[in-house]
Parts: C-alpha cells; structure tokens; sequence
C-alpha cells in the first residue's frame, strides 16, 4: 500500500502531466529543481495545484500554478526575509515565467533553499 508521500507525489505529477505542452514539460522541469533541491520538501496538491511542504500534513511553502501565466510563489506560511535594498520591506514572493533557463533554474534552487532551510 503506497504511503502518504507516494500518494501526494503521485497526485502532483498527475497534476503536471495533465497540463498542454510546452507548459507540462517547464512544469517538471521546475517540480525536478524544486525535489533535488530540497529532497525535505513533500510534494502534495494546495488548493489544486502543485504545492511543497515539510510534511504531508503541514501548510505548503512553495506552490506552482498554471494560469494565463505559469507562477512559482511562496506561501505566507513560509518564514523568509524581506528583500531590503532598494526594495525596502517587501518581500518578494511569486514569480512568472514562460520557461526556464540555466539562470532561472539558478534563482529557483535559490529561492526553495531559502525556504526549506
């Protein structure tokens, strides 16, 4: 009998494969970036889409929606910094984007590391 994980995975690479291509294959692109970044992270579906958690049952920090626009966000349950800077007190939390580059897969690994450590 498959476990909880194995179930929420399972869900959330359904979710992802469901989706028209291009967007399916930039979609597990980024669901691989996010899993080998931090193996920690539990992949599982928020409020129907792909989300990351510290456990099956704790609120996701990271979701990925497939909107008019693909989006990568930080939920308000993650704990992270506000950017300073020129930035002042906001704190930067979703991103979007049509497809991944080196560079952005570069500032993806960044962003979940920030919330999983």
């Amino acid at each position: 009998m498959p476990s909880k994980d194995e179930k929420n995975l399972a869900q959330v690479l359904d979710k992802i494969s469901s989706m028209d291509e291009p967007r399916r294959s930039v979609m597990e692109r980024v669901h691989r970036i996010i899993v080998s970044t931090a193996p920690g992270l539990k992949p599982r579906i928020w409020y129907g889409m792909p989300a990351y958690a510290k456990s099956a049952s704790t609120p996701a920090l990271l979701t990925l929606r497939n909107d008019e626009r693909l989006n990568f966000a930080i939920t308000e349950k993650a704990s992270f910094r506000a950017a300073g800077g020129t930035e002042g007190e906001l704190m930067p939390a979703a991103w979007y984007f049509e497809d991944v580059d080196e560079v952005a897969e570069m500032r993806i690994a960044e962003i979940v590391r920030s919330v999983a450590d």
